[in-house]
């Protein structure tokens, strides 16, 4: 009597071993990329700056361009002062250095003349000369050490800066490098920073009163360091940054503030608004409103190559990690907020648990430009993989907020093309049914924006029966795939092991010679590539 058993597609997993009885078919988890796109460029709070490079082309002043972002604002007068400017922390050591004599103050209130050159210390504060003068040593002073140029500005690891550099050691026993300079100097640092310096005279004038307002108004009252030297307060590139420009603008507007209600705005701005800024407690709702930092027009902003952006594909592992959920990320919705802005960001995985996400939060972990931005998503599943030859698969996901979704395909060796448009239902759903030939990549594509791929493997429909006389078997293999080989196996224990092989004949049959034991458990394996995925039959006992 005659047995016979046909192939099922076989994850590659389970041809190492395995055992006797059916196989699961292995089924794959979706692919998902999720597309964002948006306006504007940074928080969106105060004056955009590419708004206010807008407004100088048509003629507006710097007074006038400020407020307009700053509604119910005037310009007035602050004091002259210092600014206690934080360069380096978590230091262990540090390196001072000029190019004419200067000095340095140690804490117990001596001065110490120095001559040009650079010169490092450590947490215990003793100078050596650097390169190592011959026969000059280590001078050790009692921290912390303030040094003031002479004829040329001083230089923090190179790096030059106007006014006196201070070290101290912190609490933490490292040590902090403070750049104590005046406001207008240390604007000289700033705006080239913030603001390209070929820009219109007035917008720099405009950037000039802002960083000014904004370090007056967000200095610490308390502690050694009054602002930070980087964008967790403003960007200072100290002299190297300074060009003759900005330095006019700093100039012309010298001392300048925008005032509300008598006290210095904390004047915030940003680079691109999109076309409206964003109120404070739109953009951070846990923030109280300010009645200057309101949403206002923006109609010169679309100069900035940020006013429109995307679409920017983030795929689901890495928004994953991202959020650091339990389970593959399946979906996400964006809950409006005010202004056309997202006020916070639904995520579901495969486990059914939903995080919601602050907009704001959500925007700085996958560095997306702004809040203001729609998401859309691009989910493909496949019922199984791999598929038999002639088999059908199911594939079926979510398209949402992208515009006609279509599905391509890529059979192996192949180039993409389109299998047809993407139809979902109402929640975004679909599903569609193929037959592919060989193993086939599929992809959605939406306009510019492109999923992730999905591969379905398919595998070559195989035949096994036992000759008559047990002295082998026999099969066949769809497709026609001659010359390829065909491993007769035996299940020894929990592995298979190949006993000889046979060659697939040019009518797609074959037989492999080999005595069979009645009741052993056999197989046929077939890894013919030519775009197939590896081939198994269910295991068949011997007669």
């Amino acid at each position: 009597m005659l047995r016979r058993t046909a192939v099922l597609g076989f994850a590659l997993l389970a041809l190492v071993g395995g055992s006797a009885g059916a196989r699961v078919q292995a089924v794959p988890a979706p692919v998902t990329s999720f597309v964002f796109a948006g306006h504007g460029y940074g928080h969106g709070i105060g004056m955009s700056q590419y708004g206010a490079l807008g407004y100088a082309q048509h003629g507006y002043t710097y007074a006038q361009i400020l407020a307009h972002y700053f509604p119910g604002t005037t310009l007035g007068a602050a004091p002259g002062t210092t600014l206690r400017v934080l360069l380096a922390d978590g230091k262990k050591s540090l390196t001072v250095s000029s190019t004419a004599p200067f000095t340095v103050v140690d804490g117990a209130g001596a001065s110490h003349s120095l001559a040009a050159g650079a010169y490092a210390f450590g947490t215990g504060f003793a100078l050596r000369a650097v390169p190592t003068l011959e026969g000059s040593g280590s001078t050790a002073m009692t921290g912390p050490l303030t040094f003031s140029p002479g004829a040329a500005p001083l230089a923090l690891g190179g790096k030059a800066y106007r006014g006196r550099l201070r070290a101290i050691l912190a609490a933490n026993k490292t040590l902090e490098a403070i750049n104590v300079v005046s406001l207008e100097s240390y604007l000289y640092g700033v705006v080239p920073s913030e603001m390209p310096y070929i820009w219109a005279p007035d917008a720099l004038e405009a950037q000039a009163v802002a960083a000014r307002s904004y370090a007056l108004a967000t200095r610490k009252q308390t502690g050694d360091f009054d602002v930070y030297g980087d964008v967790r307060s403003q960007a200072y590139g100290g002299i190297a940054a300074e060009h003759f420009e900005t330095t006019a603008a700093v100039d012309k507007t010298r001392r300048q503030v925008v005032l509300y209600d008598g006290k210095v705005a904390t004047t915030f701005f940003f680079s691109t608004s999109g076309g409206r800024t964003a109120a404070i407690q739109d953009a951070w709702p846990k923030s109280a409103p300010v009645p200057y930092l309101v949403s206002v027009s923006d109609p010169y902003d679309s100069l900035s190559p940020w006013h429109n952006w995307g679409p920017v594909l983030v795929d689901g592992a890495a928004l994953r990690k991202a959020l650091k959920l339990a389970g593959p990320v399946t979906d996400l919705t964006v809950t409006p907020g005010a202004g056309g802005r997202a006020g916070s960001v639904v995520v579901t995985d495969t486990l059914g648990d939903a995080v919601t996400v602050p907009a704001d939060t959500f925007r700085t972990l996958l560095g997306l430009r702004s809040t203001w931005f729609t998401a859309g998503v691009l989910s493909l599943g496949a019922s199984e993989a791999p598929v038999d030859y002639g088999a059908t698969v199911d594939l079926s996901g979510v398209v949402r907020g992208v515009t006609a979704p279509v599905l391509q395909q890529r059979p192996s060796g192949g180039a993409w093309q389109p299998v047809g448009a993407v139809s979902p239902d109402p929640g975004g759903a679909f599903q569609l049914t193929e037959t592919p030939e060989a193993s086939t990549d599929y992809r959605l594509v939406a306009g510019k924006a492109t999923g992730p791929l999905l591969h379905v493997g398919v595998a070559p429909l195989v035949t096994l029966e036992a000759l008559p006389d047990s002295s082998g078997v026999s099969g066949t293999v769809e497709p026609l795939l001659t010359g390829a080989t065909v491993g007769l196996q035996q299940q020894v224990g929990t592995t298979w092991t190949t006993l000889t092989t046979a060659t697939v004949d040019e009518s797609g049959n074959f037989q492999a010679l080999y005595p069979l034991q009645a009741g052993a458990l056999y197989r046929a394996r077939v890894a013919p590539g030519q775009g197939f995925a590896v081939g198994v039959t269910e295991p068949m006992s011997a007669p």
